[in-house]
């Protein structure tokens, strides 16, 4: 019932596993913060715990469902567009998949009676991937995404936590990745480190979304690949990409702007058109300004 229900509400994949700390996940981001992988996104070393113990978000948590949500679009920009990384082109996926999750949810209740359960997509400290991993959606590559064996990586992952005993998929415990490294080459900034080790503070989408400050670092001139925000370098040069098919979800239709506008349309942008077109978009989270900061860095002087 839970996956014929995430089907019908479209999403690509569904896959549960039995809800327990995941004590190997805590000691690998325990080391990735200590190193200070993370640059200044100080946000994820708070609430440590809730990370790694699903129980700690519901309490008597027995299952951790995973939804996969394809979002690779058919389309493709002009080519004197700046580059903004595929997630960003159609409505915040935010929006889109909350509802998906309440409804889901409300389905379960319905068919399951009174039980406890929470559905998040990037809104609380979840481990994803890792959940997406154990319940047989795929393993993480060494650009530090999921990838399943059918369809790639282009996909948004959501989790829906409940305090309902459920029947579990077996993990994946095959990595496909095998010697290939072309993630690691292709890498503008280096970013890809060996073990499957992301370097955060590296990461052009760090540069581009994450970073607050009014300037980019002068050292990284010249190393964006014209990016203006996010990075798709990494899953581009996938192979196992190569099976990405089109998004079915009209909310993630890409917005006109987003495919047509030059870097100069763009930089005579003003800030009451830019609120107007992408109120809601996921380029909103970086801010005109922040948009402008980033095309000022791309731009050749």
């Amino acid at each position: 019932m839970v996956k014929e229900t995430a089907s019908r509400l479209g999403f690509s994949y569904c896959g549960i596993a039995k809800a327990e700390k995941l004590d190997e996940d805590a000691r690998r981001l325990e080391k990735w913060l200590s190193q200070g992988r993370h640059g200044t996104m100080q946000y994820m070393e708070n609430h440590f715990d809730l990370r790694v113990d699903p129980a700690k978000l519901i309490p008597g948590a027995r299952s951790v469902i995973t939804l996969l949500m394809n979002y690779f679009p058919a389309a493709k920009p002009a080519p004197e567009a700046p580059r903004i990384s595929k997630y960003a082109w159609g409505n915040d996926y935010h929006t889109v998949i909350r509802g998906k999750l309440h409804e889901l949810l409300d389905t379960i209740q319905q068919t399951a009676g009174t039980i406890q359960g929470r559905g998040f997509v990037d809104s609380a400290p979840v481990l994803e991937r890792s959940w997406a991993q154990r319940s047989g959606l795929g393993w993480i590559g060494k650009n530090g995404n999921l990838i399943h064996k059918q369809s790639g990586s282009f996909f948004f992952i959501a989790t829906l936590i409940c305090d309902l005993e459920l029947e579990y998929d077996d993990p994946l415990v095959k990595d496909y990745c095998g010697s290939c490294t072309r993630c690691i080459d292709a890498c503008p900034t280096d970013a890809i480190l060996p073990d499957k080790v992301v370097d955060g503070s590296k990461c052009i989408s760090y540069f581009t979304i994450e970073l607050k400050e009014a300037l980019i670092p002068q050292e990284w001139k010249g190393r964006f690949d014209n990016w203006a925000f996010g990075c798709d370098t990494c899953q581009d040069v996938c192979p196992w990409n190569r099976f990405s098919t089109p998004t079915k979800e009209p909310g993630f239709t890409p917005l006109p702007q987003i495919m047509e506008l030059s870097t100069k349309e763009w930089q005579e942008m003003s800030e009451e058109q830019f609120k107007k077109w992408f109120r809601n978009s996921p380029l909103k989270r970086t801010k005109w300004s922040g948009i402008q900061r980033n095309l000022t860095f791309l731009r050749e002087d």
